[in-house]
C-alpha cells in the first residue's frame, strides 16, 4: 500500500544462520530481567526489583526468517556485524555480554531504550513502546523520570552497543550491520525487476514458511503498485503450495463510501483475475481519529500521522469483523527502496540528495548528522510505525517484505542515476516500469500500473480529507505534547 510517509531528511559470523527454519516458540510478554550484570537477561522471568536491565521486548514480535531464535541471539550477542547481516526478516533484539549492551534491529520493528537513575545504580529499560517504558518506570517508583524526549530509538540497520557502568551516562557506540552495495546492477530494466522483485518473492515465500498453512493472509491493499505487486506475489506462491488463493484477502478502505481506492483496487483485481479477493472495509468519518494514531504511533510527523489515523480505522474494523484473524502483509517500504516521493514537496531535498546518498528516504540523513534525532531515529526507520504500531495495537502480526535487508539490498543496487539522469519524471515513473517487469518475469502475470497516490487520500474524498487533518503541522505537536506530558501514559 502507498503508504504516506514523510520523507524527512528530520565479529565472527555464526555458522549456520540461514539454514535453520523460523522458531517463534519464545513467546512472553512479562518483562526479563537481570539481577547480575555478568548474566544476560533471562527470558520469561517474573517482574522482580530491576537492579540493571529490564528487556519488555516481546521476541514474539520478530519475524525470523531463515534464522532460528538462538541464533539471532547469538549473532547480537557476539558483537559481529557480519553475524547480525545474516538475520532474516523483522527483528529487534537485546542481548547481554557481561557489562556491554547490545541492540539491534532492523526497520519493521521499533525498538527504544531509557536509562533510569537509581541509588541502587541505573536502570537501563528496553521497549518498543514510549508508554511501555512509561508504565515500568511507574511500577518502580521512578514516573517522574519520564520524559518522551528522554526515550532514545534504536537506529535501524546499526548495532548499539552500551556499557553498563553507572554515572555519567554511559555514551552508546553505533556500529552500522548492513552496508549494500550501490550501483551494481545494469542499466536494464528486465534484469533490475528480476533481482527486485526475485528478493521480494523469497522474503515472502520464506514468511509463509514461517506461518501455519492454515492461516488466513490479509494484505492492506489500495491497488498501487506495491500492495499490488505484494497481492500478485503472494497470491503466486501461496497457488504454488497447492493451496486455495482464498487464503488471501485484500482489505481496502473506504471513507463514507467516497473514495478512489476502492475503484482502484476493483480494477486492479479485475485486470488479474483475482477480484475474489478484495474486500472493502467501508468506515465512517466519525471512525477515523488523528489523535488517536498519534497515541498509537507515539509520534507527530503530518504524512505519518494521517496514514496511521486511516491503517488504524482500516485494522479496527477488520479486527471486529475478524476476530481470531492474525496474520497481515503490506507493501510499506516500496516508495523508500525506488524514491518514489514527490521530491518538490520538500524543500530539505533536491533530486541529487535523493540519488547521492544511500538509503537516504529509509534511514534519513544518517546517524552522524545534525538532524539526526536520537528519540526517534530517521526516514522510514523513524515513519515504519505508521505501518506496524495500529497492526500490533490491535494484536496482529504484520509483515513488510519490502522493508527487510535483502529486498533493500537489491533496490540500492540500482543505478538510478544512469537510468534518470537526474530527471525527476524519470525518476518517479521508474518503480511502475521495475516492479511490473519484475512481477512479469517471477509469476507471469501482467500487473498494471495506476498513477501514485497516498493511502490517505486515496482512502476518503478530498474534502473530506481537508476537514479531517490539521492544516497547521504545529498542531499534531501540539496534540503530541499534551498527551505524552503527563507519565505514566501506558494503557490510554
Amino acid at each position: 500500500m502507498n503508504n504516506a510517509k514523510s520523507a524527512s531528511t528530520d565479529s565472527s559470523a555464526v555458522p549456520g544462520m540461514k539454514e535453520a527454519a523460523s522458531d517463534s516458540s519464545h513467546r512472553t510478554t512479562a518483562a526479563d530481567t537481570t539481577k547480575v550484570p555478568e548474566m544476560p537477561p533471562v527470558v520469561g522471568q517474573p517482574m522482580e526489583l530491576i537492579d540493571r536491565v529490564v528487556n519488555l521486548l516481546d521476541p514474539a514480535g520478530d519475524v525470523l526468517l531463515g534464522t532460528t531464535r538462538d541464533q539471532a541471539n547469538a549473532a547480537v550477542r557476539s558483537g559481529s556485524v557480519e553475524a547480525i547481516r545474516q538475520i532474516g526478516g523483522q527483528f529487534a533484539i537485546l542481548q547481554q555480554s557481561g557489562k556491554t549492551i547490545r541492540m539491534a534491529r532492523s526497520i519493521g520493528r521499533p525498538m527504544r531504550y531509557f536509562l533510569a537513575k537509581r541509588a541502587e545504580g541505573p536502570a537501563l529499560i528496553v521497549a518498543e513502546r514510549m508508554d511501555e517504558i512509561a508504565s515500568q518506570l511507574d511500577k518502580e517508583g521512578l514516573a517522574d523520570q519520564f520524559r518522551a524526549a528522554y526515550t532514545r530509538m534504536v537506529p535501524a540497520h546499526h548495532l548499539l552497543e552500551l556499557q553498563l557502568v553507572g554515572c555519567p551516562d554511559p555514551n552508546p557506540k553505533l556500529h552500522r550491520y548492513f552496508s549494500p552495495q550501490r550501483n551494481r546492477l545494469p542499466a536494464n530494466i528486465d534484469a533490475i525487476g528480476q533481482a527486485y522483485i526475485g528478493k521480494l518473492a523469497e522474503s515472502i515465500d520464506a514468511w509463509l514458511d514461517s506461518i501455519p498453512a492454515d492461516e488466513p493472509i490479509g494484505l492492506m491493499f489500495s491497488g498501487g503498485v506495491d500492495s499490488g505487486a505484494v497481492l500478485i506475489v503472494t497470491d503466486f506462491l501461496i497457488r504454488r503450495r497447492g493451496q486455495s488463493s482464498s487464503r488471501l484477502k485484500a482489505f481496502t478502505l473506504s471513507v463514507d463510501g467516497d473514495a478512489s481506492d476502492p475503484r482502484q483496487a476493483s480494477q486492479f483485481l479485475k485486470a488479474v483475475d483475482r477480484e475474489m479477493l478484495l474486500e472493502i472495509v467501508s468506515v465512517p468519518r466519525s471512525a477515523l481519529s488523528w489523535r488517536d494514531a498519534i497515541g498509537v504511533t507515539e509520534d507527530y510527523k503530518p504524512l505519518d500521522i494521517q496514514s496511521a489515523t486511516m491503517g488504524l480505522a482500516l485494522l479496527r474494523e477488520v479486527r471486529r469483523r475478524y476476530p481470531e484473524w492474525r496474520y497481515l502483509i503490506d507493501g510499506d517500504g516500496g516508495d523508500e527502496n525506488l524514491k518514489d516521493y514527490p521530491i518538490e514537496e520538500n524543500p530539505e531535498l533536491t533530486i541529487r540528495s535523493v540519488l547521492g546518498n544511500r538509503m537516504l528516504y529509509q534511514e534519513g540523513w544518517g546517524v552522524d548528522a545534525v538532524k539526526h534525532s536520537l528519540t526517534y531515529s530517521g526516514g522510514q526507520s523513524r515513519g515504519h510505525v505508521r505501518t506496524s504500531a495500529p497492526a500490533t495495537k490491535l494484536g496482529f502480526r504484520g509483515f513488510s517484505p519490502f522493508a527487510v535487508p535483502d529486498v533493500i539490498e537489491a533496490a540500492e543496487a540500482i543505478p538510478f542515476v544512469e537510468l534518470t539522469d537526474w530527471d525527476h519524471q524519470r525518476l518517479y515513473g521508474l518503480k511502475g516500469q521495475v516492479v511490473a517487469a519484475g512481477v512479469r518475469q517471477i509469476t507471469g502475470t501482467e500487473m498494471p500500473v495506476f498513477p501514485k497516490q497516498r493511502f490517505q487520500r486515496g482512502a476518503v474524498d478530498g474534502a473530506t480529507f481537508d476537514s479531517l487533518f490539521p492544516q497547521d503541522d504545529r498542531e499534531y505537536r501540539k496534540a503530541f505534547d499534551e498527551l505524552f506530558s503527563q507519565p505514566p501514559i501506558a494503557n490510554r
